[in-house]
């Protein structure tokens, strides 16, 4: 059985309609206060795509954190929330120039970017605010590594920094070293980058306002990722080896870590079968799949841990796929997974640490199944 909160478990055992994500507010604070203890005097903005249920949000802002937003859409999910534009940090490097506009008419103080043409509109629609450059990561060791869609070489980042600086913004440095990264010292490099990147700026009469570490911290996945507090030794350590002469803030985007192991995706079985009797595996259907929400399987990048309703017994390697027609919607072919002999149509297959990219991937309604449906288990639920 895999680890679920029995806040998770009991509401589980209520048989719930499916799917249905569960997830654990009192879990979100834990793991807020457990990053916060870790990263000592690193302000934490919240990457609120990973899950923007006002619940979150408004548990979150409570404990004093800040918040990472991508559009004017995910702008107005905070200003409902009750959060301050001056706590909200715009990182898309890629904005419609209404979208800057709006965002500074509410008070947000600080973009990124990583092109000439994004600090142009920066410049003109936020003057004096604090830009933020985005430097290229290769994302080793991240379960989901991103891609050169965002982010500059160094070279290109110090040129931008100086055309920022002279137009008299503020200035900083940001970076992501993939999600769900698995090695603590992921972050020293990119930190040894920004640490010659300020040296070439103090050359040139600039200075770092803030260093952004990004985010990729993980969830429990069951594919051995350190305990946080391991990871912020190690960051912390970086910080201190390569940029502890600098006077900038320090900021990170967590996103997975605050949420996904909060969350719990409940499925059922639609039809368990094998293509012929010879088989030597077979075929298990659940009614969520890569369009309800579960598209990072894509790849079996990210293997969420299983449990089902009839764990204990006897088990055989199975080939998990969603209801769908469509080819892509199989979640584990490449690698398996062992799933109950007798597991039959209407058991519970639940998707533990989904919690996070899970209700934002789903689709509206393709093939005409419903999104992904969220319940949220507030403090005083289900005690």
């Amino acid at each position: 059985m895999t680890r679920l909160t029995p806040r998770l478990q009991r509401f589980i055992e209520t048989m719930p309609a499916t799917p249905v994500l569960a997830l654990d507010l009192e879990v979100v604070a834990e793991r807020y206060r457990s990053l916060e203890s870790a990263l000592p005097g690193v302000d934490l903005y919240y990457a609120i795509k990973a899950n923007p249920a006002r619940e979150v949000l408004e548990t979150l802002s409570g404990l004093g954190c800040r918040f990472d937003v991508a559009s004017v859409g995910e702008v107005e999910l905070c200003r409902a929330a009750g959060i301050d534009g001056t706590d909200l940090s715009f990182g898309n490097t890629i904005k419609r120039s209404d979208a800057i506009s709006a965002a500074v008419s509410i008070g947000v103080e600080r973009f990124s970017f990583d092109s000439d043409g994004e600090l142009d509109k920066l410049t003109r629609l936020a003057p004096g605010s604090l830009v933020s450059v985005r430097i290229l990561c290769d994302g080793a060791g991240a379960s989901w590594p991103l891609s050169r869609k965002f982010g500059c070489s160094p070279p290109d980042a110090v040129a931008l920094l100086r055309r920022a600086g002279d137009a008299g913004h503020r200035l900083g440095v940001s970076f992501h070293v993939g999600s769900q990264q698995l090695r603590p010292e992921a972050w020293d490099a990119a930190l040894a980058e920004v640490a010659e990147m300020a040296e070439a700026l103090d050359g040139f009469g600039f200075g770092l306002d803030e260093v952004n570490l990004g985010g990729g911290f993980p969830a429990s996945l069951g594919d051995g990722a350190p305990p946080i507090e391991d990871y912020g030794a190690h960051i912390m350590k970086a910080v201190g080896d390569r940029i502890g002469g600098l006077a900038a803030d320090l900021v990170a985007e967590p996103g997975r870590y605050l949420v996904a192991d909060a969350g719990a995706l409940v499925s059922e079985v639609v039809l368990v079968a094998r293509k012929s009797p010879a088989d030597a595996v077979r075929w298990v259907y659940v009614d969520a799949g890569v369009f309800s929400g579960l598209i990072e399987v894509i790849g079996e990048a990210v293997r969420y841990p299983l449990s089902t309703s009839r764990d204990g017994g006897p088990t055989e390697p199975s080939i998990l796929a969603g209801p769908t027609c469509d080819s892509i919607d199989v979640l584990y072919e490449q690698q398996p997974v062992d799933l109950p002999v007798d597991l039959v149509e209407g058991d519970q297959v639940v998707f533990s640490a989904a919690g996070a990219y899970t209700t934002t991937y789903s689709s509206v309604a393709f093939n005409g199944f419903d999104p992904l449906r969220q319940v949220v288990l507030a403090a005083d639920d289900l005690r």
